[in-house]
């Protein structure tokens, strides 16, 4: 197996190589050019750079639409000094849009995890950085909460068992959110993991505190996903998988499967129900079914780039789009030849396929995001990030979806979600009305994104029957499908385009 993973790097930097030179001159100059309007159908299209009022290294849709981002100041500088930006997209882009925010709490949530709690709608913000002696890089154990009720972020007048820089923070099926990984200081690490239920407040999971787990080799946000069974899956960047047992005083199993070897600043993404896409070292792609007790393992297409920083989204429409990133980790000397162009898998062929061109590098520290409308917030990298720019900006992605397809370059009509409710339940449908025929139904879980990945994120395809413009639509089938939460309700017509989405809640308190 070791044989076959080397022989595939190799394959992978040959056809770099070959790519990058003679045989593929023209291709790639092909995906360097500018995107032209006949193609906005097939490549989608950039807005204009716009300004920021900070480097938004950390997001999160909010429940009513709006962007929480955070991680420097108005300057770009790291500290206590942080503020937090609130951006309305139905404002647009400009002054007007932004609410920018005080840091009271007096944590520096540099490098925090980040995600919003599913019965309250606020932001659980754990974790960050602290200087100690001068000396920067320890960690944080400050929790604290942003109300989106109040507008204020407030501390929760306790801490963590473990101090966290870079910890994982996701939604579990029964309302509780895990933190994982994170470093103590500088040469130490957060092996164990804890737990917040809404409820009853914090604890440990003792009998997962190992450092094989996510200690040493894991614990720079260490990838994570629950299963259709409940246990969590774990793939660390050797390539190793666990199964985390969540319940009790927790556990683990290392299981014998294994894959090439990753990289932290690599990205990872449920991109369906149980299914996980994995982006290794020398473009090396993987698809990881984990509906099985044991995952089912198989190569996905070469994504021709092993786009260190890159962010892996998933559309509307189940797509994943791929964006920022560099040949090199954090290296802005390969130009346009990754670190600026962007691609979309498609998993019912699996293909990549060249996305637009983006007018500036995003490398270390850099965002990507699914919003309401369907669009893609791209933004922000450096911040303290080596030979890379301070980019208090950020550059909105329009799919293809959003475009005639006659190659016109011009916006299609889209969809209209007309009436549904605020709240679903598992297991039970729903009606809604829409304007046009509609193909498809989609959610898409809101999540945060930071450091190459972005967290909560789920896509599920919802099934449905139709009696005129009513639709009758089927919830996910249960929270192991789908963790309770805030969700993207996508109405897609027949050409695919979708509808600006409307955002529910799914959660057991409906009736």
């Amino acid at each position: 197996m070791v044989a076959r993973f080397a022989s595939g790097l190799l394959r992978g930097v040959l056809a770099v190589v070959l790519v990058g030179g003679v045989a593929g001159a023209g291709w790639w100059q092909w995906r360097q050019q500018a995107v032209t309007p006949a193609e906005f159908h097939l490549r989608g299209k950039f807005g204009s750079v716009v300004p920021w009022p900070i480097i938004p290294i950390q997001v999160a849709v909010l429940s009513d639409g709006r962007v929480l981002a955070y991680g420097t100041d108005r300057q770009g500088q790291q500290g206590s000094n942080e503020v937090f930006d609130v951006w309305d997209p139905r404002k647009g882009t400009g002054p007007d849009a932004h609410l920018v925010l005080p840091n009271g709490t007096g944590t520096d949530i540099f490098c925090s995890g980040a995600v919003i709690i599913p019965s309250s709608g606020q932001v659980l913000l754990v974790g960050g950085d602290r200087t100690v002696n001068g000396v920067r890089n320890w960690s944080s154990p400050d929790i604290n909460f942003y109300d989106i009720k109040t507008g204020v972020i407030k501390s929760a007048g306790r801490t963590m068992e473990r101090p966290r820089w870079y910890p994982t923070v996701m939604t579990l099926a029964n309302g509780e959110i895990l933190i994982l990984g994170g470093r103590l200081d500088l040469e130490h690490y957060a092996p164990i993991p804890e737990l917040f239920n809404p409820q009853t407040g914090w604890r440990t999971l003792p009998g997962a505190d190992k450092n094989e787990l996510f200690g040493s080799q894991n614990w720079n946000y260490p990838r994570a996903w629950q299963t259709p069974r409940g246990d969590v899956f774990s793939l660390n960047r050797l390539g190793d998988m666990y199964s985390v047992k969540v319940d009790g005083q927790g556990g683990f199993t290392k299981l014998p499967q294994k894959v090439f070897r990753g990289h932290s600043y690599l990205p990872s993404l449920m991109y369906a129900p149980g299914k996980i896409l994995s982006m290794r070292l020398g473009g090396i792609t993987y698809n990881i079914d984990i509906n099985q007790p044991e995952p089912v393992i198989k190569r996905a297409a070469w994504s021709g780039l092993a786009r260190f920083n890159a962010t892996a989204t998933v559309l509307a429409d189940g797509k994943v789009y791929v964006s920022g990133g560099s040949l090199r980790n954090n290296d802005n000397s390969s130009g346009i030849l990754s670190n600026r162009l962007s691609e979309i898998w498609d998993p019912a062929t699996d293909k990549w396929l060249p996305g637009a061109v983006a007018a500036k590098a995003r490398l270390y520290h850099s965002v990507a995001l699914l919003l309401q409308d369907g669009t893609v917030l791209t933004g922000a990298g450096g911040a303290g990030a080596k030979d890379a720019d301070n980019n208090l900006d950020a550059e909105i992605y329009y799919p293809p979806y959003l475009f005639k397809a006659d190659g016109s370059g011009q916006f299609a009509e889209r969809p209209a979600i007309q009436a549904v409710p605020d709240f679903i339940s598992w297991d039970k449908a729903f009606q809604l009305k829409a304007s046009a025929p509609i193909g498809r139904f989609t959610l898409v879980k809101m999540g945060s994104a930071t450091h190459s990945q972005v967290y909560d994120q789920r896509f599920i395809e919802l099934n449905f029957k139709q009696n005129g413009d009513v639709y009758e639509v089927s919830a996910p089938s249960n929270p192991l499908v789908a963790p309770p939460g805030y969700y993207f309700l996508f109405a897609v017509d027949r050409q695919g385009v979708p509808s600006v989405a409307k955002i529910i809640r799914l959660d057991t308190a409906v009736s």
